[in-house]
């Protein structure tokens, strides 16, 4: 789901709160030793998410923000903020020349450059809480 967040919004406030939990709070996002990714320069996006990057030669910038379960990336447009939420069981991660994040039919890549590598710590971080929801909610398979 995305949704414009230039504009504070209760209702998106409580959306996303429903769908991947509050944000940590101080000190577990302490522990964690961040929550937040730097920007990263986004690559290629699937089709359905063109309509949100910029449409001239601008270079397109992301975020990710993790949350207990999901995440949020963000995508500035020009002047308009963009959030998609991600829960964590409809999220991928696939690491093919840069970072490729895949999820409800979309897909955007972030670029492997300097910033890319200065996010390895989050990327790992992002797996290992990835990885602990799994273990805690496991997929059913029909037999």
């Amino acid at each position: 789901m995305i949704l414009e967040t230039t504009y504070f919004s209760n209702n998106n406030k409580k959306l996303i709160n429903d769908l991947i939990g509050k944000p940590f709070s101080f000190l577990e996002s302490l522990k964690l030793k961040g929550i937040g990714s730097k920007r990263m320069i986004i690559d290629e996006v699937s089709p359905n998410l063109r309509s949100y990057l910029n449409t001239i030669s601008d270079i397109n910038y992301g975020s990710i923000e993790l949350r207990p379960n999901g995440i949020l990336i963000a995508i500035n447009k020009g002047l308009k903020n963009y959030i998609w939420v991600i829960p964590y069981y409809q999220f991928y991660l696939y690491k093919t020349n840069g970072i490729s994040i895949h999820a409800q039919g979309r897909f955007i890549h972030f670029k492997n450059n300097r910033t890319h590598k200065e996010n390895t710590a989050f990327f790992d971080k992002l797996i290992s809480l990835k990885v602990a929801y799994d273990l805690r909610f496991p997929h059913v398979d029909s037999i």
